[in-house]
Parts: C-alpha cells; structure tokens; sequence
C-alpha cells in the first residue's frame, strides 16, 4: 500500500487523487467561468496588442492558435480550482453533499465505492503515485487521474450505512 501523505486542510478532505471524470462532473459553474474567461483572454490579448501596434501580417493563424491555448489553459485552470475542493483547500460543502451520495449509492448497491480496474494493483500503484498532487504541477506537465484505485486518502466505511438505518427501512 503506497504511503499517503496527510495535509491539514482548513475544509474536509473528500478525495487525495479524484478521478478526472469525478473533478469533471463536480465542476461549479464558476469554474467553467473561469475556463470560458481563460480561452477568450488569449486571444483577446492578441487582438489588442495588435491594435496597439499594428503587425504587417493577418491575426487569423495568430487568433486560432491563440484561442486553443486559452481553451487549454482555461480547462487546466478550472480542473485545479475543482480539484482544490475535493483536497479540502477551498470551500467544498457542495462537493461532499455529491460526493456522499454518489458513493453511499455505490456501497449501498454493493458496488466498488471508487469503481473497478482491470489493471493488476502494481499499476494502480504506480498510477496513483503519478497522478496524486499532479494538478499542482500542470505548467510543467498536465497529468490526470484516468484509473480507479483505491488510495483516495478518506476512510471508506463513511460511505456504508450504520445496521440501524438499514433495518429501520
């Protein structure tokens, strides 16, 4: 089992290495406002320096590829803000509310609580000890969680229900 580093946080640690579907479904609205902002500023900031200083060449090529530079940067930038919640580094009420339902669901069904994975355990390993915090290191090479694992930093028996709710039923 890898060691998993234990970081005080001021909000409730949800998951150490979300996988990406999870980071992606529980974005807020305002991340994909920050993701919308980041791929218009690229080229708007192309736009303006060049009325600022006129070039002799057409923007088209330059706009394009500016524009998916900001799409790219403004998708990194809301992945971590939402990442940041599911560490406990930002406010994450919401997220624990999904987060809590999702998997009871998942445990109450008899379900893997965070899935299955048809790699052997030493890749598992190896992939969460390569995605873990890897959102902190996006300027240098963006890495997502992209396997199911079991090495998520929170106790897994919070997700089962105690005995006396499930007789109450």
């Amino acid at each position: 089992m890898p060691l998993q580093k234990v970081v005080q946080t001021p909000y409730p640690l949800i998951d150490s290495d979300p996988h990406a579907s999870r980071v992606l479904r529980y974005m807020r609205p305002s991340d994909v406002a920050v993701w919308a902002a980041g791929t218009a500023a690229f080229p708007g900031a192309l736009y303006f320096w060049d009325v600022a200083d006129r070039s002799r060449f057409p923007l088209r090529t330059s706009l394009r590829l500016g524009g998916l530079l900001g799409f790219m940067g403004g998708f990194l930038m809301a992945y971590q803000r939402s990442s940041f919640r599911f560490w406990g580094w930002s406010e994450n009420k919401r997220e624990q509310e999904l987060d809590f339902a999702e998997l009871s669901a998942r445990a109450k069904a008899g379900e893997p609580i965070y899935g299955e994975s048809p790699q052997p355990e030493w890749v598992q390993n190896a992939a969460y000890h390569n995605s873990v915090w890897s959102q902190l290191k996006f300027a240098a090479f963006p890495m997502f969680n992209l396997v199911s694992h079991k090495w998520h930093g929170v106790d897994p028996k919070k997700y089962e229900q105690p005995k006396s709710e499930e007789s109450s039923e």
